[in-house]
């Protein structure tokens, strides 16, 4: 598998079977909990890192926040710019690499979701969260959604699933390699009887190694939550909401 399996996977299939994934509900649930837990005032500047195609930018801009988003799928920034043209909202995009963060002090709060984060290395992941970091001001927020470390992915491990939606049967085989912590992912993506296969990995950190990571960073964890509802995280949760605030 290439290190850099992100550049080539996301694209055609891949992102159909995400659209559908992922519902309107969903989105403004989820947009909610970001206006709430980023305290954002009227007017705000935020970035959106990796945007996708948008959903979370779009729904946010339209609440009157002003938003940058940045995505490495081109096939994802050119939805999102279409979606906001759509709207009449002045949305900032870009198409670049989530560590090709060019600002300083800019913005009020950040957010990455869409379980983007770890899958570069090591180095390469502190290097995204030191660069974002430099991009929101002091006493400013930031939310990374991290579903992919131990105390979630572990418990409940499946080495084999299958998932169907809007006409694509993906079946995922998974292998964790303890040695590295990482996790490796075949998928197959199966449409009008027409297989695709693609490979993934991603960095598989514990919670404690996650809140070191942030704090490196600049960083202080002010919460963690383990639902969109303001769950307490705790072992074998379905997901992990981690806020945290710029020294």
């Amino acid at each position: 598998m290439s290190p850099n399996w992100w550049e080539n996977f996301f694209h055609g299939v891949a992102l159909d079977f995400w659209r559908a994934a992922i519902s309107d509900e969903q989105t403004r649930a989820e947009a909610d909990f970001i206006q709430k837990h980023l305290q954002l005032s009227p007017e705000a500047k935020v970035l959106d890192v990796p945007s996708g195609n948008g959903r979370l930018s779009v729904e946010l801009a339209k609440r009157g926040f002003m938003l940058t988003g940045l995505d490495i799928a081109a096939e994802f920034v050119e939805e999102a710019k279409q979606k906001s043209a759509e709207a009449g909202l002045n949305i900032d995009w870009h198409h670049r690499e989530m560590r090709d963060l060019p600002w300083t002090a800019e913005f009020d709060g950040a957010f990455c979701f869409g379980n983007s984060f770890g899958y570069l290395n090591d180095e390469e992941n502190v290097d995204f969260l030191q660069a974002l970091s430099q991009t929101v001001k002091p006493g400013a927020r930031f939310i990374l959604e991290a579903p992919a470390i131990a105390e979630l992915i572990l418990p409940n491990f499946q080495p084999q699933r299958s998932i169907e939606l809007a006409g694509i049967t993906t079946t995922i085989e998974s292998r964790y390699d303890h040695k590295l912590g990482r996790m490796f992912n075949d998928f197959a993506f199966v449409r009008n009887g027409i297989e695709d296969k693609r490979a993934s990995s991603q960095r598989i950190y514990t919670y404690k190694e996650l809140i070191e990571l942030l704090e490196k960073a600049g960083f202080e964890t002010i919460a963690a939550h383990g639902s969109l509802d303001d769950e307490p995280f705790k072992l074998g949760a379905h997901r992990l909401l981690l806020i945290s605030e710029k020294q």
